[in-house]
């Protein structure tokens, strides 16, 4: 039984269809990299993985349950806009994953217990670059280090599975390509399943070992929000990576933009 079921998932708005008849089975430990169009449905996907939308049909198995409802542990998420604290050090923005469940009305934990969310908090921070930065204000950190400090919050909670819509979008190229190696070694450490959203298929290609392709098959000049998006392309990217060179290759230019297949590197 695969980790992850999505099984003849729709999204609909009213009369706006936005994802149709998507099947698709992720085993544990993949890292997917979601590519298409804008408005094709790739962050409304991300969001029913979370849980922060119901499908209108269909549904989404993880492990063979039915997927939580609403957000839990299970399942972390960091957006492109860094979701901080902005009044909390580095290091209570991290502890706080920790102290809200187990203190939901004051939101803190005193003694012995609030030391040991401290000390974990210590610990995924040191992971993701952030040690020297523990008593620091997320508004004394730059933009690479705002979106570590929204990656150990994520990973404070040890999720199966991790979510990345767009993280790295509004950083500079010399710090996404930084970004890309810690991902890559935070991956490759915890196994988590990853599922990340980017327009950039360079990225989608050099971090995924399985790139999905969003797109609509069916189109109405007429009524444009009658059909939505599935998968169309669904490439395999960690064995033959001449192999998928060429498939990316293939792709349609809504898709990749005009990127050139030579542009594509291999995995950091």
């Amino acid at each position: 039984m695969s980790f992850i079921q999505v099984k003849n998932l729709w999204q609909e708005y009213g009369d706006q269809v936005v994802l149709e008849r998507l099947n698709l089975r992720v085993e544990e430990g993949e890292f997917c990299t979601l590519v298409g169009a804008s408005g094709c449905g790739k962050s409304t996907f991300l969001r029913m993985l979370l849980g922060q939308e119901r499908p209108s049909r269909g549904q989404i198995l993880l492990d063979g349950a039915p997927l939580p409802g609403e957000p839990d542990a299970s399942r972390g998420v960091v957006f492109q806009r860094y979701s901080v604290f902005p009044h909390l050090s580095v290091r209570d923005n991290v502890a706080l994953g920790l102290e809200l469940p187990r203190s939901p009305l004051l939101g803190r934990l005193f003694g012995g217990a609030k030391r040991e969310a401290r000390e974990r908090a210590a610990e995924i921070l040191a992971k993701v670059g952030l040690g020297h930065a523990l008593d620091k204000y997320p508004a004394q950190l730059s933009g690479g280090m705002q979106q570590r400090l929204a990656i150990a919050q994520a990973l404070i909670m040890k999720p199966r599975v991790l979510l990345l819509d767009e993280p790295f979008g509004a950083l500079d190229p010399g710090i996404r390509k930084d970004m890309h190696a810690l991902l890559l070694e935070l991956w490759r450490e915890t196994r988590l399943t990853v599922f990340m959203v980017t327009h950039d298929l360079s990225e989608g290609f050099t971090l995924g070992t399985r790139l999905l392709v969003f797109d609509k098959v069916r189109h109405d000049p007429q009524s444009p929000n009658t059909y939505g998006a599935r998968v169309t392309y669904d490439i395999p990217l960690n064995d033959d990576r001449r192999a998928a060179r060429a498939a990316v290759a293939a792709l349609p230019p809504a898709v990749t933009g005009g990127l050139q297949s030579d542009s594509l590197g291999a995995r950091a």
